[in-house]
């Protein structure tokens, strides 16, 4: 079998699991009851925003030191990812709070934070499109991308700096300590493994797209002399 069939088959059987674990395994949270189950997907779309965009941060910078064009090949196709988990996020973020604060959206400092972490790394996609020279698109957006990663600690940190009705971190090492029941910290780590997982399958599918475009346009160039 092909080895991309097998992670494929990998990713899609961890996230089936997931969420059985989420649908009959987990417990419904005392206070908020159903709605509580998106707050596994919600989380665990937000962290692989979080480390989608890292990796952008991460790769922007090697890009700028060693000017090697697959760096930015796997920073924009990160970004790409970044945007659709963070837009999932957003999207989730308020079936849980309209019955729970009554209202789709506020603007309370977590939710604007992360408002502005998806306005930053959409405008990044954008300003790629935008600019003709791939070199010089890549380079721009490099920079970009560095500069919109300040934004993940602020989104973090937002709870702690700020007054807000946003739940508390999970805290996900702390086990016993987490402030969870078991069986739904339980279902979280298999929904962040699964979704990292998935993350990851998805970016080698669409790095490996990416090259072959690039392939493609150095054809039509040398096709054209």
């Amino acid at each position: 079998m092909d080895k991309k069939m097998i992670l494929w088959a990998i990713a899609f059987l961890l996230i089936a699991v997931s969420i059985v674990a989420v649908v009959f395994y987990a417990p419904e949270e005392m206070t908020m009851g159903i709605v509580q189950k998106i707050f596994y997907f919600h989380v665990a779309s937000a962290w692989i925003g979080f480390m989608a965009f890292g990796i952008v941060f991460v790769l922007s910078i090697l890009f700028l030191w060693k000017k090697d064009i697959e760096f930015d090949l796997w920073a924009a196709s990160a970004a790409e990812i970044g945007v659709v988990f963070t837009s999932l996020v957003l999207i989730t973020g308020p079936f849980w709070a309209k019955p729970v604060w009554n209202t789709w959206w506020t603007w309370d400092p977590r939710l604007t934070t992360t408002l502005i972490l998806w306005l930053i790394y959409l405008g990044y996609l954008l300003l790629r499109q935008m600019i003709d020279s791939e070199e010089k698109a890549a380079r721009i957006s490099a920079v970009f991308g560095i500069i919109g990663f300040l934004d993940v600690p602020v989104v973090y940190m937002s709870i702690r700096w700020w007054r807000t009705m946003h739940p508390a971190h999970v805290m996900i090492m702390g086990g016993k300590n987490s402030g969870l029941h078991p069986k739904i910290f339980q279902t979280l780590m298999l929904s962040l493994i699964a979704f990292t997982f998935f993350f990851f399958t998805i970016l080698l599918l669409r790095v490996g797209l990416e090259k072959m475009k690039v392939e493609i346009e150095h054809l039509k160039k040398q096709l054209q002399y």
